[in-house]
């Protein structure tokens, strides 16, 4: 049975971190508002702010709630934490309070499922515990987010392997402490069994930043994003992740998780989206009133709010797939990528009609519709563009599908109509 419920203790809960986020996390936002902020610990102001805040939450049993409790989390279950993960989207540095920020939850539930007791002790647990930052790089300059087009060789070299080659938009990378790095290690084998994942130390030689990259509209040379290069990194084969040539498998476990993620903490921007257009509408004074007493207001308004109400309840199918154990199977797949979809377009939609409702205040920078402009942006590239789960979709459906015979299709009326007339043909002639 499929049941979005919401226990009376875990509501309580819920209004706790509604009060907490809006009270205490939306303060960082406002001071340390660089996109990359929550992740850099050069910054002693903030991490010293972050602190007691991150301990707060560990106190009240919230903290890596993407996890099961037996990998350190708060083993709530992928539906009570998208409730969780709505509220935590109306924010910056809201997932790093709470421990379940990307790319880290993603890597951390890899490390979980496929780590080995070393891996776990020594990347896992500290990754969890909030000592730690990661990063995961698979997309490349030339063959992008494909994994059956990576160049990246991983070569074995005794019991070692040699790992050279550039990996683009690889987030976080300069402030993580170690990265997983997909490469091709049999590269004659079928695509999907072609690459296997390594995890590199950030103080491994050989690894280099190249360049910063940001959003549009931060400096050049400035941003989370980097490009990096592995000119010849030398890893003992402990550092492998997973089974050599399963590095395909290993990562769609690790992105259906994530991008399930983005699409929850998307519900809480575009709700804050509709918020900020609701506070808008009913103040601002135009021409024959209010801006609420415009037509084209109350269309955006409405439909705004009834497309966040459908995402919404797709996202939470998906969340309920995953907790039923069927978030990896194809219905499971087909979720997720419908989802992905959904989330860049609602976020992109939402986003603008916001931006466009304040005005010239909205396009200016003392609002920040650009940033989330460059969030929607992102939803419709990171983790695979939409294109590519448009057409994962597309394929879904029509798989087992056998082409009609015959030139009119199967719901053609007049052929349908004779069908049905031939076999209730006795009863029609008792009534003539």
């Amino acid at each position: 049975m499929v049941d979005f419920s919401i226990a009376p203790a875990f509501e309580e809960k819920l209004g706790w971190v509604r009060r907490f986020v809006a009270e205490e996390v939306e303060a960082l936002d406002l001071v340390f508002d660089e996109m990359s902020a929550p992740y850099d610990r050069s910054n002693k102001a903030a991490r010293a702010a972050l602190a007691p805040l991150q301990a707060e939450v560990k106190r009240r049993g919230l903290w890596a709630a993407h996890l099961p409790a037996h990998d350190g989390g708060a083993g709530i279950g992928q539906v009570n934490l998208l409730y969780i993960n709505e509220i935590l989207g109306r924010t910056d540095w809201g997932p790093v309070v709470f421990g379940c920020q990307g790319p880290d939850s993603g890597n951390s539930e890899i490390l979980a499922a496929f780590g080995t007791s070393e891996q776990k002790a020594r990347y896992l647990e500290p990754l969890v515990a909030g000592e730690a930052y990661s990063c995961f790089s698979m997309t490349e300059p030339t063959g992008g987010a494909d994994p059956t087009r990576l160049k990246t060789r991983a070569v074995q070299d005794g019991d070692d392997w040699v790992i050279t080659g550039d990996k683009w938009y690889a987030s976080h990378a300069q402030y993580a402490d170690f990265i997983i790095v997909a490469a091709v290690t049999d590269p004659d084998a079928e695509p999907h069994q072609r690459n296997t994942l390594f995890i590199v130390p950030k103080a491994t030689p050989g690894l280099e930043i190249v360049r910063e990259v940001g959003f549009f509209g931060e400096p050049e040379g400035v941003g989370g994003h980097p490009y990096i290069r592995f000119d010849g990194v030398r890893l003992a084969d402990s550092a492998r992740l997973g089974g050599r040539g399963q590095g395909f498998a290993v990562a769609q476990a690790r992105l259906g998780g994530g991008r399930i993620h983005h699409a929850m903490r998307a519900i809480g921007l575009c709700q804050r989206m509709i918020d900020m257009m609701t506070e808008r509408a009913v103040s601002r004074e135009v021409a024959g009133g209010r801006l609420i007493d415009k037509q084209s207001v109350q269309n955006d308004l409405a439909s705004s709010a009834i497309a966040l109400r459908q995402f919404r309840l797709q996202v939470l199918h998906a969340a309920w797939m995953f907790d039923a154990g069927l978030g990896h199977g194809r219905e499971g797949r087909l979720a997720v990528a419908m989802v992905k979809v959904a989330t860049a377009d609602i976020t992109k939609d939402i986003v603008w009609k916001a931006m466009h409702l304040h005005g010239a205040l909205g396009a200016s920078n003392e609002m920040a519709f650009g940033k989330y402009l460059g969030l929607a942006a992102m939803f419709g590239i990171a983790d695979g563009p939409t294109e590519v789960h448009l057409s994962s979709v597309a394929k879904a459906l029509t798989r087992g599908v056998e082409p009609h015979p015959g030139f009119f299709p199967s719901e053609h009326l007049p052929t349908r109509r004779a069908a049905a007339r031939a076999k209730l043909a006795p009863y029609l002639e008792a009534a003539a």
